[in-house]
């Protein structure tokens, strides 16, 4: 059976949703594990994440914190449109179906430097290949 991680309190995540012209991911903070398969958030009520959440419910939430790193995928659905306390907030369900696991099986720490230094060089090496392409700017 599928059961959430936990991730500390206060972490922030980004959640994606789907319109006509593709996805979109904003930032949301405090997602909330509301049981093995349901995650809390609030949008503010003027994101137009919301209307693309009742337009295609599908959506992705993206949680990385100390020790986690996993993509919940599910369906969305706006529980409420205002929230005690925070009335200009929307409260919103995520029934989760599925998850990805980002560390199982991976040691995202070994060779890090080596990763970094190798893209670092990558980029080096394009502006230089750009520069001499336009001698003329130099």
């Amino acid at each position: 059976m599928l059961t959430l991680p936990l991730w500390p309190p206060k972490t922030v995540a980004v959640l994606t949703t789907v319109g006509p012209d593709g996805p979109h991911a904003i930032p949301v903070s405090s997602p909330v594990r509301a049981g093995d398969r349901s995650i809390l958030i609030s949008l503010h009520r003027s994101r137009r994440s919301l209307g693309r959440i009742e337009d295609l419910p599908r959506v992705a939430l993206l949680v990385t914190a100390d020790g986690v790193a996993f993509t919940a995928r599910g369906t969305a659905r706006i529980v409420a449109h205002g929230m005690a306390g925070a009335p200009d907030f929307a409260a919103v369900e995520i029934i989760v179906g599925d998850v990805d696991d980002h560390l199982t099986g991976v040691s995202v720490r070994i060779g890090l430097d080596d990763r970094i230094d190798t893209l670092l060089q990558l980029v080096a090496i394009r502006r230089r290949c750009r520069a001499a392409a336009r001698p003329e700017e130099a």
